[in-house]
């Protein structure tokens, strides 16, 4: 009894265990469940362009699968239709340049690859039984080893290296094929009529159905880097000798509140990206405001001198986040914050109008006011610092990371005007359109008025004009039309010469 008593103790706590294993898993699906359809809708939520695109490849396989459901055209291709659904499957991209950039190398490789190919077995077939097979593989290494080693040619790498490699695999297909197969002609010519029509078909259906241009996606991602690093500027020197001055006691609510001051960061590993967009944007017809040869190389230009700003940031912002700054003499950091603030807060301006000017596709002339104002403070930076270097008892190491900021800050002055620069090259090369001024000659009249004015003097002479008072009168814009300006002109008093005033 006790033994039949243990045993069943011993399956009862093995049915627990097991059932404690088996509970917990609907609800653990469920979660997952739940977990994958909230990070499909936040997926689809950042870019809906993602599910536009989804639905277009469907598309696109939809209509080359009629090769094989329509029994007319797969009397006319046969098998070789497949080629279509592979084609669809491998060149279709997210974007137009992208699709059109593997299209048509996918499409022009296939074509010279396969003449080649052919050519190479008639080649061959001139030798003896023996010797072919010996002559095919010859041309099929030389070819290969040729091949490959093009695609080290960087060029070659960046934008015809889809093409070699169908380019390889389509020669070494044929030539290879050719030496058992009948008919092989016949065989090259379905297989290409078959990818050229998946590759028509993708690049119809990406250019006409919701276009994703990749000239498009460039144009804003280089002003998106570009006002991330305005956002930083600007807030940089209210917040760094907001620190100095609290001598670095800043808290844990204080460096979360400084969010913005890191969207810089995305800029540093820009590159790929922007090299990407940029070659497949050269692919892409006219579109829009993006003319035909649009100037990619300038923004690619620019992208770089935003980056080599943002290395600056990154090795300024060690600066605002470091806990264990020696803090500078109050008297030094006062003498120099003016002017590291206002080239911080300038130069954060210009980019800010350097990037809505991309945005607009306008002349970025506004942003030149804000460039020349933080030179100046550049130069009040070098009159401050020699006025600075004349306080006492002031110990050398403690300045040191302070002088650090402002140094860095004169070299983030001078790659700010670069890329402006850059920007006015790249909005005359683009053809932007001129930023007309906010108030027309023809209605300048209208902000004039009538008044006086007093000329004021020093000393004793200013009142040699007490009793005398110039009046301009403006005419509307009738009479002003209906008179000449002698006329306009009205007869005013000569007001009499002070005396020792030429």
């Amino acid at each position: 009894m006790e033994i039949e008593s243990a045993i069943t103790q011993e399956k009862a706590g093995l049915l627990a265990r097991v059932w404690g294993w088996f509970k917990p898993l609907p609800g653990k699906f469920k979660a997952k469940v739940l977990g994958v359809a909230k990070s499909t809708k936040q997926l689809g939520k950042d870019d809906p362009r993602r599910v536009i695109h989804s639905l277009k490849v469907g598309l696109a396989l939809t209509l080359v699968s009629l090769f094989y459901y329509w029994r007319p055209l797969y009397d006319g291709i046969g098998i070789a239709g497949m080629w279509a659904v592979l084609t669809v499957v491998v060149v279709f991209e997210f974007s137009v340049g992208a699709t059109l950039c593997k299209s048509l190398n996918r499409g022009l490789a296939t074509l010279l690859a396969g003449a080649l190919g052919v050519g190479a077995q008639h080649l061959a077939s001139l030798f003896a039984d023996r010797e072919e097979p010996i002559v095919l593989g010859i041309l099929v290494f030389l070819q290969a080893a040729a091949s490959t080693f093009s695609r080290f040619f960087p060029r070659i790498k960046a934008r015809y290296d889809y093409g070699v490699l169908i380019f390889i695999l389509t020669f070494s297909m044929i030539s290879v094929s050719g030496y058992r197969i009948e008919e092989l002609l016949d065989m090259a010519n379905q297989r290409l009529y078959t990818i050229l029509i998946g590759g028509a078909t993708c690049i119809f259906i990406s250019i006409f159905v919701c276009p994703v241009w990749s000239g498009g996606d460039l144009h804003n991602l280089i002003a998106s880097n570009i006002d991330k690093l305005a956002n930083y500027l600007e807030g940089f020197g209210d917040e760094y000798f907001q620190t100095s001055e609290n001598e670095g006691c800043a808290t844990a609510s204080t460096k979360n509140d400084k969010s913005f001051l890191q969207g810089y960061k995305s800029v540093l590993t820009s590159k790929g990206t922007e090299d990407s967009l940029a070659n497949f944007a050269r692919w892409e017809p006219g579109h829009g405001r993006f003319l035909f040869r649009h100037p990619w190389k300038q923004y690619l230009k620019v992208g770089a001198l935003a980056r080599q700003c943002a290395y600056h940031i990154e090795t300024l912002n060690s600066h605002i986040n470091a806990d264990d700054v020696v803090q500078a003499p109050q008297e030094f950091v006062r003498a120099i914050k003016p002017s590291c603030t206002k080239m911080s807060s300038e130069s954060g301006k210009a980019l800010k109008a350097l990037a809505s000017a991309i945005k607009a596709m306008k002349h970025p002339t506004s942003a030149n006011q804000h460039v020349d104002e933080s030179k100046a403070a550049v130069d009040d930076l070098k009159m401050a610092l020699e006025s600075a270097s004349n306080i006492e008892d002031t110990d050398l190491l403690t300045i040191v990371p302070t002088t650090t900021v402002a140094s860095i800050l004169v070299e983030i002055v001078k790659c700010v005007e670069k890329i402006s620069e850059s920007m006015h090259e790249l909005s005359q090369l683009a053809q932007f359109k001129s930023v007309e001024p906010t108030v027309s000659p023809e209605k300048q009249l209208h902000l004039l008025h009538r008044g006086s004015v007093n000329p004021v003097l020093d000393g004793d002479d200013s009142t040699a004009f007490d009793d005398h008072v110039v009046i301009i009168t403006v005419l509307d814009d009738q009479k002003a039309g209906k008179n000449t300006p002698e006329e306009i002109i009205e007869n005013v008093p000569q007001a009499p010469k002070p005396s020792g005033v030429v």
